[in-house]
């Protein structure tokens, strides 16, 4: 019996109907010198993205990790270059006594005549930096103890684990006032270091459950059998797999610091001489300014560590975002961009072939 010619041309067609990313190397040449002139060379694959610069990309486009990076991005222009804008001592007085708000001081006057603008533009650098700073010595503490305690194991993990908990016990708080209240030495670093001291617990904590989940996997065992040491194990395979949580926990730290600082401050435990975000709320306090009806001298300083605390925040929910792509909230297409996606394929052919929607297709989309 005589069998039909059948032309392969069909099922070319619906194999690249079915699989159009599949097409073989053949078929891309054929088609790239079958156009001619009238379609351009296929241009190259192009280079993978790396993997930093993914992330970036990831992070900018998130918007509340944008929000929180433009308000810490603003504290941080403050603080570098305001001090140079201000020709005004901050601590000099003078006859405008509690002066609110005006043309010529822009935040008001305190009790004796300061200027509450060129304290608080002053202030930011000594607040956010002392801040910052703080935190990054308190995330170095916790990073040490905490990838060290869940790798190395043993009478060393037992030693740094008792330490830890010893910490995660006593109160922070109440144990830096009663720390920075004996110690002879006031001032910022005096702050600094008891805040250190008494803060870098719960990280190392939350880095120790981490590290005793990795130091087991596939990679960190092929690292261990090549020979490598046991610092570069620790810094160079696991800690990268932790950078997520320890950016997340630096930022909770900063805001921590920031508000700790203020506080301790703000009871007179630091120097009151050094104009700051705290020893502003410290004078305020002590010469009744809540009584007296100066609002704006408590308030900016107030407002400041709020909407800083709030950038930082927003960050830290901007890497948790980052970090785990199921907190993302990835934006829909409304119906109306449906129907025009379903309109220009349905024009195209694609469906039924004839330029006409399938039926029900624009009923469905309400």
């Amino acid at each position: 019996m005589a069998m039909l010619p059948q032309s392969p041309e069909p099922a070319a067609t619906s194999a690249s109907e079915l699989q159009p990313g599949a097409r073989t190397g053949a078929a891309l040449d054929a088609a790239s010198t079958g156009a001619g002139k009238a379609s351009p060379a296929l241009a190259p694959t192009p280079v993978s993205e790396r993997p930093w610069m993914s992330l970036w990309r990831i992070f900018t486009l998130n918007r509340k990790a944008m929000v929180g990076m433009c308000i810490v991005g603003f504290f941080f222009l403050v603080a570098i270059f305001g001090p140079f804008f201000i020709h005004t001592d901050p601590s000099a007085l003078s006859n405008d006594v509690l002066v609110p708000p005006s043309p010529s001081h822009w935040l008001g006057t305190t009790q004796t005549g300061q200027d509450i603008f060129s304290q608080l533009v002053v202030g930011t650098r000594v607040s956010i930096l002392w801040g910052l700073a703080t935190g990054l010595v308190v995330t170095t503490i916790s990073v040490l103890v905490g990838l060290c305690a869940g790798y190395l194991g043993g009478i060393v993990d037992e030693v740094l684990s008792l330490l830890i908990n010893v910490f995660l016990v006593l109160p922070s708080f109440p144990l830096a006032v009663l720390l920075a209240a004996y110690v002879p030495f006031k001032g910022p670093l005096t702050v600094a270091a008891v805040i250190t001291l008494t803060s870098w617990a719960y990280q190392a904590r939350v880095l120790r459950a981490q590290t005793l989940s990795l130091r087991r996997r596939d990679f960190v065992e092929a690292a261990r059998s090549s020979g490598e040491s046991t610092w570069r194990i620790i810094f160079f395979e696991i800690f990268p797999n932790e950078i997520a949580i320890v950016a997340a926990g630096f930022v909770s730290t900063a805001i921590y610091v920031i508000l700790a600082a203020a506080g301790l401050e703000f009871l007179g435990l630091g120097d009151v001489t050094v104009v700051d975000w705290g020893t502003m709320f410290y004078w305020a306090q002590n010469n009744d300014a809540l009584l007296l009806g100066a609002w704006w001298w408590f308030a900016a300083p107030g407002l400041c560590i709020a909407l800083l605390g709030a950038g930082l925040a927003l960050i830290n929910f901007g890497i948790d975002e980052v970090a785990n792509p199921r907190l993302r909230s990835e934006a829909r297409p409304s119906k109306r961009l449906l129907r025009q996606m379903l309109s220009r394929s349905a024009g195209t052919g694609v469906g039924s072939g004839t330029g006409t929607a399938p039926f029900g297709a624009s009923r469905s989309l309400g």
